[in-house]
């Protein structure tokens, strides 16, 4: 009885405690259970040592009282032969396996109790060791819960941290600044760009404007307020653009605006 006592101790103690005790808590509660098997794998062979002694005690008693049976048929054979003195010599021998089997009994069914008890405590014990199993699965999974709790508290704790936010304020404003830096950058290499830029980027704010003042010379015309064939001469071109060739081509393109400004003009009056 006492590996069951052992055991029932075990089984019984503060698994709570010895994980706050432990380093490893899953590696100490693996330990224990492979412990409580071990444990119950003793009980078991003692339990069938119990076992084989209780069927021991009962041959020996169906063997006693089958003797004693023996003699006492052996008794009425004699009293049948009319020899009185064989038959109390016959039951004499009865009478001493009566008395073993008597004793024989008792001691069996001690032992059948017992044995009953034993393998009641045996499934218990099972069933009790079967609990822990499913508590330790219990205890891990709360163990690496509670860790995984811990881990995100420290990361919020750490965020919490207002350095990490002056950080990045530090490099969202480096950023900025990068940014402004590469703007005036590209604003300042177009002011002081080659004249070929700055030279289109007249003839741009002249095409702007070009719809503009057109409308307004034919509104003019319209209303008589500028003679017949009058118009305004094209913006001249920056000193120093100038080519006998390029002259000669601005001559003749001169002369096509006008024919066509007085083409114009004589529409207006026809009408």
């Amino acid at each position: 009885m006492g590996i069951f006592s052992r055991l029932g101790t075990l089984i019984r103690s503060n698994i709570n405690d010895m994980i706050s005790k432990a380093e490893n808590p899953e590696k100490m509660l693996n330990q224990v259970l492979v412990d409580m098997r071990q444990q119950l794998v003793e009980a078991k062979k003692q339990v069938a040592v119990a076992i084989a002694d209780e069927k021991r005690l009962k041959k020996q008693y169906e063997d006693e009282a089958a003797k004693a049976a023996d003699w006492e048929r052996k008794a009425m054979m004699a009293v049948r032969a009319g020899d009185d003195e064989l038959a109390r010599q016959a039951l004499s021998r009865k009478a001493e396996h009566d008395e073993s089997t008597g004793v024989l009994k008792r001691q069996w069914e001690m032992q059948r109790d017992a044995v009953e008890r034993l393998k009641e405590s045996l499934r218990g014990l099972n069933a009790k060791i079967e609990e822990a199993k499913r508590k330790k699965n219990i205890l891990i999974a709360r163990k690496k819960r509670a860790e995984a709790q811990r881990t995100i508290h420290q990361t919020m704790a750490g965020l919490n941290d207002t350095s990490a936010f002056e950080t990045f304020d530090r490099m969202a404003a480096r950023i900025d600044q990068l940014e402004a830096e590469a703007e005036a950058g590209a604003e300042i290499a177009g002011e002081l760009g080659p004249a070929q830029s700055a030279l289109e980027t007249r003839f741009k704010q002249l095409e702007a404007g070009h719809g503009n003042d057109q409308a307004l010379l034919e509104l003019k015309e319209k209303m008589g307020l500028l003679p017949a064939g009058d118009s305004q001469e094209p913006e001249a071109l920056p000193e120093g653009t100038e080519a006998p060739e390029l002259d000669a081509e601005l001559e003749k393109l001169k002369q096509r605006m006008a024919s066509g400004a007085e083409a114009t003009g004589s529409e207006s009056s026809e009408g």
